[in-house]
């Protein structure tokens, strides 16, 4: 890319972030260049809508730490099939934003669920197919499993990762709480400001350590971390962390919501989980979750040393498995 190009796709993206814009998407190799926004419950939501009006609705919910360009190459390939894609930055993401300055900037799971539902609402989306990886599968799960007249289908990376601030008491055998460092990193005071400022080198360690054999440029990392640079991206997550350890106690009006999750409700929808091969960030094993999984089900091994980030390390994969999910 020469200097003019450079200058013109920084100053469109910069622009795109401060005020948004209207009108069909468009992907380019900058990502996705042409963001809504919408107020949806407690939050000024950023999203990509791509494709028709009128085709079947997937939304499609990204990960920590990353962004929507997860599904930079997912969404072309569904809107091919004649698939309305939507594609929001999650609260302390990209151009997403509280509409209260003194909100609480909660990251707890039924919070993101919440903000799920309140986008639907807005949009005017009855049902949807669901899919996710991360943060998005797990918000995907719980939005299936407490609201399930809502969801076409659910595609899940990891499969079933609703937990609960009970589960979260339990220790783990020493290899698997290595695995989440961070989260204790969080716990601590210099964590919390380490992150703060610290914010993109440390996702980009993550990306590394999630995805070992993801050969990823410094272009696709720099693309996706602008999303981070959201000034709640770093509480949100924070709050996020420390919530599972118990240490944040959640607000009030969510407690009959974390209640539910709590039990391990099953999914009853049409369900596809997937994996990859080469995921190291924690994950549990197929087998500890397929039961709670009641109605129509699938699990595919995505394999050719495919880590966590698996929409946008197997594109085809994931937005193959949207499609079928819809034929189960």
């Amino acid at each position: 890319m020469n200097m003019n190009r450079q200058i013109f796709a920084a100053t469109a993206l910069a622009i795109t972030t401060l005020f948004g814009a209207a009108g069909a998407h468009a992907a380019s190799p900058a990502g996705f260049t042409n963001i809504k926004q919408i107020n949806a419950g407690e939050l000024n939501v950023g999203y990509v809508d791509a494709g028709p009006a009128t085709g079947p609705v997937v939304i499609l919910l990204h990960g920590w730490p990353y962004d929507i360009n997860s599904y930079v190459d997912v969404v072309p390939k569904l809107t091919a099939q004649g698939y309305r894609v939507i594609v929001p930055h999650l609260r302390g993401y990209g151009t997403t934003r509280f509409l209260d300055a003194k909100a609480i900037r909660n990251g707890e799971p039924a919070a993101l669920a919440t903000d799920v539902i309140a986008l639907m609402d807005a949009l005017k989306i009855d049902q949807a197919t669901l899919a996710g990886y991360d943060w998005g599968a797990r918000t995907a799960d719980i939005v299936a499993a407490l609201w399930p007249e809502r969801v076409k289908g659910l595609v899940s990376v990891s499969g079933y990762l609703i937990g609960s601030q009970e589960a979260g008491k339990q220790p783990l055998p020493p290899a698997a709480e290595l695995q989440w460092w961070y989260q204790f990193y969080f716990a601590t005071e210099r964590g919390r400001v380490g992150y703060e400022k610290n914010h993109h080198d440390f996702a980009k360690l993550i990306w590394k350590l999630a995805s070992p054999e993801w050969k990823f440029d410094d272009a696709t990392y720099e693309r996706s971390a602008v999303a981070l640079d959201n000034p709640d991206h770093a509480a949100v997550t924070v709050y996020n962390y420390r919530w599972r350890l118990g240490l944040e106690p959640g607000e009030v009006k969510y407690a009959g919501l974390e209640a539910k999750l709590a039990a391990s409700p099953g999914i009853s929808v049409p369900t596809i989980t997937l994996e990859g091969d080469a995921n190291g960030a924690p994950h549990p094993e197929p087998a500890t979750y397929a039961k709670r999984f009641t109605g129509k089900y699938k699990h595919e091994l995505i394999t050719g040393g495919i880590g966590h980030n698996l929409p946008q390390e197997a594109p085809e994969a994931f937005a193959n498995a949207v499609i079928e999910v819809g034929r189960l």
